[in-house]
């Protein structure tokens, strides 16, 4: 039976905003970094999927955090996985500050694909090759919700460069969120509210493709979609407030 693995943080100048308040961005980075982190340190992260000319890649994201984090804030992210599929793998986090007190967590849904086909392969046997790494303790919050459609009433475009993409050579998870968040206005992003952010990826987004971001604002929430050269949506995403 596995433990949950524990990873230390510090919340640096280069992951606040200008209320010096730790970024949703720069935390749902640091969950994805301890996430690498953790299935590089049990043997299956993508250095040894490489190898067989596979990879790891994030279906779907659910973060929660109660109150950012201020700057040089330690904080600790503790990670497990929960449940393997065919399909997909299903990892949760929770962060906590220094006096053990939770003000965040994650629940995170990941597929494998090849790398030359570009399609999603059975992950049936992580599971039983590492079946020591699942621990028996539910996701700490409830699994990412589908976004099932969008009415942007504004739209922008985006140009995917050299800075937008990942070791699997799609648009970074961070980039989405920050070409998302981009659009809506300070005071909602500065607020100091509980937030959840939900999103799902549907397609890859590549090097030198256009991008569409569609948003759809309301009171205390926003709902997103990305397109990519005119197509299908690609990204879908929800940013909801929570008021107290």
């Amino acid at each position: 039976m596995g433990e949950k693995s524990l990873y230390n943080y510090r919340v640096e100048p280069q992951d606040v905003d200008f209320t010096l308040r730790a970024t949703l961005a720069s935390l749902g980075a640091s969950i994805l970094n301890t996430a690498g982190q953790d299935a590089y340190g049990k043997g299956f992260g993508v250095d040894v999927l490489n190898a067989e000319n596979h990879s790891w890649v994030l279906s779907r994201m659910a973060i929660e955090i109660d109150r950012r984090p201020e700057q040089y804030m330690d904080y600790v992210i503790a990670t497990w996985i929960s449940d393997y599929g065919r399909v997909l793998s299903t990892r949760n986090f929770t962060l906590t500050d220094a006096s053990g007190r939770e003000f965040g967590r994650a629940v995170t849904q990941w597929a494998m694909i090849d790398l030359t086909t570009r399609t999603a392969v059975d992950l049936s046997w992580v599971g039983r090759e590492h079946d020591d790494a699942v621990v028996p303790v539910p996701p700490p919050a409830e699994k990412p919700r589908k976004i099932r459609a969008v009415t942007p009433s504004r739209r922008t475009e985006h140009r995917v460069v050299y800075s937008d993409i990942d070791f699997n050579r799609h648009v970074n998870t961070m980039r989405y969120i920050e070409m998302m968040l981009d659009m809506l206005p300070l005071d909602l992003l500065t607020q100091e509210a509980p937030v959840r952010l939900d999103i799902h990826f549907l397609k890859e987004c590549r090097f030198g493709q256009t991008l569409t971001v569609g948003c759809e604002e309301r009171e205390q929430s926003a709902l997103f979609e990305i397109s990519g050269d005119g197509t299908t949506a690609a990204v879908r995403a929800q940013v909801e407030w929570r008021r107290e």
